[in-house]
C-alpha cells in the first residue's frame, strides 16, 4: 500500500510565498516521477510541475518562473516552492507519486493524494 500526503497550504496575501511538500510512503520500490497539480475553482485539474527520476523537470506555461520543483535524495518527497502568488492560484494543490512499483516485477501504479488548499488573498 503506497500512501502520498501533501502538506504546507494555507492562505496567504499577494506577492508571497508557500512551500508544499508530498510525501509517499509506504512498500515502494521505485517511483518514476512526482508531480503537482491543482484545481482551481469551477476548472478542471491541471498539471502544474513534474520531477522525474533522474531529475528532470517540466513546468506549465502558467508557472512563469514562479514555482520551483524539487525532490529529496531519497526521492520520495517532493516539494513545490510557489513565489509571486497570485489571487488566480487560489485553489486545490494534489500531489501524485507517478509510475510506482512496490517491487521490481510489479505494475506501475500513480498515487495520489488528498490535496492542499492554497488561498491567495488580494
Amino acid at each position: 500500500q503506497v500512501q502520498v500526503v501533501e502538506s504546507g497550504g494555507g492562505l496567504v496575501q499577494a506577492g508571497g510565498s508557500l512551500r508544499l511538500s508530498c510525501a509517499a510512503s509506504g512498500t515502494i520500490f521505485s517511483i518514476s516521477a512526482m508531480s503537482w497539480h491543482r484545481q482551481l475553482p469551477g476548472k478542471e485539474r491541471e498539471l502544474v510541475a513534474t520531477t522525474v527520476a533522474d531529475g528532470e523537470t517540466k513546468y506549465a506555461d502558467f508557472v512563469k518562473g514562479r514555482f520551483t520543483i524539487s525532490r529529496d535524495v531519497a526521492k520520495t518527497t517532493d516539494y513545490l516552492q510557489m513565489n509571486s502568488l497570485e489571487p488566480e492560484d487560489t485553489g486545490v494543490y494534489y500531489c501524485s507519486a507517478d509510475g510506482v512499483q512496490t517491487t521490481s516485477w510489479g505494475q506501475e501504479q500513480n498515487y495520489w493524494g488528498q490535496g492542499t488548499q492554497v488561498t491567495v488573498s488580494s
